[in-house]
């Protein structure tokens, strides 16, 4: 019995620092969809969305099987992501000042940017990152050995266990992760075309995975997670974040050493 509750608690590590890894480009993601609210509620977003996101997760261990079949939701995730990345970076660098529309210099949250509303995008976004992380942790956990013959949703409910542990753990880390990125952004706003850059990379992250579902099979099954990708997705991610944040400290120093003189 002692080795068996090793091993749960060695998965239970594993899927903890998979959730971790999985929660820090979603963090950015999250940081930058909550950016524009005023900052007494972005923190109220954040907490909104990861009470939505533990619902939609316990939900879909219940649901897993069926979810596997929804390649849908990846891909319009994918494709939400991508607009707002291009959208963001088109305006901030083709868009003149003078063309900003009123509404956009008002005080007034704009349509679409009130604080639910993000709220709800912050939900949509959770429920294409949590597809991939499910099954991910379902992969891992239905290794372990069964410890009764009670079973919920189809899984024994040890390996049930240590899904929802490490699920709800990485949500919580996620969460932090988020609101650090949200400092960090607002103390070098610089970095937010880099930011915009890293959720566009993301969606072409869940773009891949879209186009490698058993549904589409336009790439291998097993190719999204593959040593490979993963080599090629962290390294372009890193390089964007290195970059972005390197270019932000010399703007943020040559626009203090403007202010002095």
């Amino acid at each position: 019995m002692e080795a068996i509750l090793l091993e749960y608690a060695w998965v239970l590590v594993v899927l903890i620092v998979l959730e971790g890894l999985l929660a820090a480009d979603n963090a950015v993601v999250m940081a930058v969809m909550v950016k524009h609210l005023p900052r007494e509620q972005q923190k109220k977003a954040l907490f909104y969305g990861l009470l939505g996101a533990f619902v939609f997760r316990f939900a879909a261990l219940f649901l897993i099987t069926l979810l596997v079949g929804i390649w849908q939701i990846q891909a319009i995730g994918a494709a939400y992501l991508l607009f707002i990345s291009i959208k963001h970076i088109y305006d901030s660098k083709f868009k003149k000042t003078e063309e900003i529309d009123e509404d956009e210099l008002s005080d007034e949250p704009q349509k679409g940017k009130g604080f639910w509303a993000t709220v709800v995008k912050v939900e949509l976004a959770d429920i294409a990152f949590a597809i991939d992380s499910m099954l991910a942790a379902v992969a891992i956990a239905v290794t372990l050995p069964t410890i009764s013959d009670m079973h919920i949703g189809g899984i024994n409910i040890g390996q049930f266990s240590v899904m929802f542990l490490g699920g709800i753990i990485g949500l919580v880390l996620m969460r932090f992760a988020a609101q650090w990125f949200v400092k960090v952004l607002n103390e070098y706003p610089g970095l937010e075309t880099a930011a915009f850059l890293i959720v566009g990379w993301v969606g072409i992250k869940l773009a891949i995975l879209t186009l490698a579902h058993d549904g589409v099979g336009i790439l291998p099954h097993d190719f999204p997670h593959s040593t490979p990708w993963k080599i090629i997705f962290w390294g372009v991610l890193l390089a964007i974040a290195l970059g972005g944040y390197f270019s932000s400290v010399i703007k943020k120093k040559k626009g203090q050493s403007e202010q002095s003189l």
